[in-house]
């Protein structure tokens, strides 16, 4: 495979080689013996946020082994029912480690149980830009991020000359954007007051696709005293609850729940039992996932990944990935040469460091899902402008009704 010009040989879903995938099906319940499927193509769409937590290391005697309460991941506390959840966290003090999504859902359901009496304490190590809605301003953020316009201000992968003098010149709209989004959010959950403006802008977070939205009166119940928000870089156990970096005193806590999100890389990893097919899939540790078009590995043949790089609407970017998928499966077209494939991956590479910053690995094409989507019009053979009219194309935002037909 490694002489090999073209994916698979010739540049299509089925290699010259007439080569097999062995799939293993574990029945996990025991029930009965391990079934082998012997399959042409595989298609993995196992998702990454799921199965295998993210679980910070600690250091030596200080993991939760040390602790004298409840340790839990928030993969846990999801999988139980209201009533076993509720009787979890009813009258103890509860530690939520993180501030994304789960983090701030679980917090809240923590604070409606136990109030000011029991407050539940929110520990994260970076403030992000979470919305308290789509309008800022009263303008909708579509038009801001979502459209054809925004994506000018910003350099894309296997642009043209034109494109990276307009990104650069159109450099100071981008920033201004950026800070009418941060005024509206610093101004409605007044984050100076409680001391959670971010040291970023909300351009990275877009792009690097941590964007969540704060659940309704989340900072009145951190006014109230039913939340309380404390920053540490670093935590590790004790008998009694954690000690945070730089205070002496140990956070007295019951439990802890770890809002750390997953292995979604490790995840994929697994899947394969080739040590060399379980490197390629990961490609090295400083750069995002090798996947041309977010799908296909240009080393791995008769294989496709949906669903593990992320936008602003997962569920529409993947179903764009499934029909680009089903239009090379029926020969529709041929992928390009492995090394073309490559040169292409590493742009998108650049183009994610830039601009998510320490996040590259989440593979967000957020805020340039337009741009993602022209390629795979052009390789269908689509026309990529899906709108009425040059001011419609240019300001309109974009979304999956636009690519109902090709």
């Amino acid at each position: 495979m490694r002489s090999w010009s073209h994916w698979g040989g010739n540049g299509q879903p089925f290699s010259t080689s007439n080569g097999k995938w062995k799939l293993v099906a574990e029945d996990t319940q025991g029930l009965s013996n391990d079934q082998v499927y012997v399959v042409d193509f595989v298609i993995l769409c196992i998702g990454r946020f799921s199965d295998i937590p993210n679980i910070p290391e600690f250091p030596p005697n200080k993991g939760p082994q040390v602790f004298g309460g409840t340790a839990i991941h928030s993969m846990d506390y999801a999988a139980m029912d209201y009533k076993s959840a509720a009787q979890l966290v009813k009258g103890k003090q509860v530690t939520v480690v993180g501030f994304q999504k789960s983090a701030l859902d679980i917090a809240m359901e923590c604070s409606n149980a136990n109030g000011a009496e029991n407050p539940c304490t929110v520990l994260y190590k970076t403030r992000h830009w979470n919305l308290p809605d789509y309008l800022p301003w009263g303008f909708p953020l579509a038009f801001l991020y979502l459209n054809r316009f925004s994506e000018l201000l910003v350099h894309k992968p296997g642009q043209g000359f034109l494109h990276s003098v307009l990104a650069t010149v159109l450099s100071p709209v981008r920033w201004a954007f950026s800070k009418f989004v941060e005024s509206h959010i610093k101004h409605k959950h007044q984050l100076a007051k409680y001391g959670m403006v971010p040291e970023h802008s909300f351009l990275q977070d877009i792009n690097a696709c941590l964007i969540s939205t704060v659940p309704a009166k989340f900072y009145d119940r951190v006014e109230e005293g039913s939340l309380v928000l404390k920053k540490s870089p670093s935590f590790g156990f004790c008998k009694e609850g954690i000690l945070i970096e730089g205070e002496d005193t140990p956070w007295k806590t019951d439990l802890v729940i770890l809002a750390t999100g997953f292995k979604g890389d490790k995840k994929l990893k697994d899947m394969f039992v080739s040590p060399t097919f379980q490197d390629y899939i990961v490609g090295p540790p400083n750069a995002a996932v090798p996947l041309y078009r977010e799908c296909i590995h240009p080393q791995i043949p008769q294989l496709a990944v949906i669903g593990f790089s992320e936008s602003v609407s997962n569920l529409y970017t993947s179903e764009m990935r499934c029909r680009w998928l089903a239009e090379l499966l029926a020969g529709s077209f041929k992928l390009p040469r492995i090394k073309e494939m490559e040169k292409d991956v590493g742009e998108w590479d650049e183009y994610m460091k830039r601009y998510s910053a320490q996040y590259y690995r989440r593979s967000c094409i957020g805020a340039l899902h337009i741009w993602y989507n022209d390629q795979l019009c052009k390789d269908m053979g689509w026309n990529p402008k899906r709108k009425k009219g040059f001011f419609a194309e240019l300001f309109e935002p974009y979304g999956p009704t636009d690519y109902v037909s090709p």
